[in-house]
């Protein structure tokens, strides 16, 4: 089990959050998914085969913005 944190800009409410746990556990590997939109944050818990880069592209791809760092 790995952890894979991602800044992320965009996120407003609880919705936002829903919206990001939802697509994010869609992807193959990823067993939970934490987003607080208070702090920007986005937490991944998966096995070794997901890259993070794949869970960035799912968050740009439902219109939020990956903070690069």
């Amino acid at each position: 089990m790995k952890e894979i944190n991602i800044k992320v800009k965009g996120m407003m409410c609880e919705g936002c959050e829903n919206r990001i746990k939802n697509a994010v556990s869609t992807i193959n590997g990823v067993e939970s998914v934490e987003a607080n939109h208070r702090e920007g944050t986005v937490r991944v818990l998966s096995n070794e085969t997901v890259k993070k880069e794949n869970i960035e592209e799912k968050i740009d791809d439902i219109g939020f913005e990956v903070v690069k760092e």
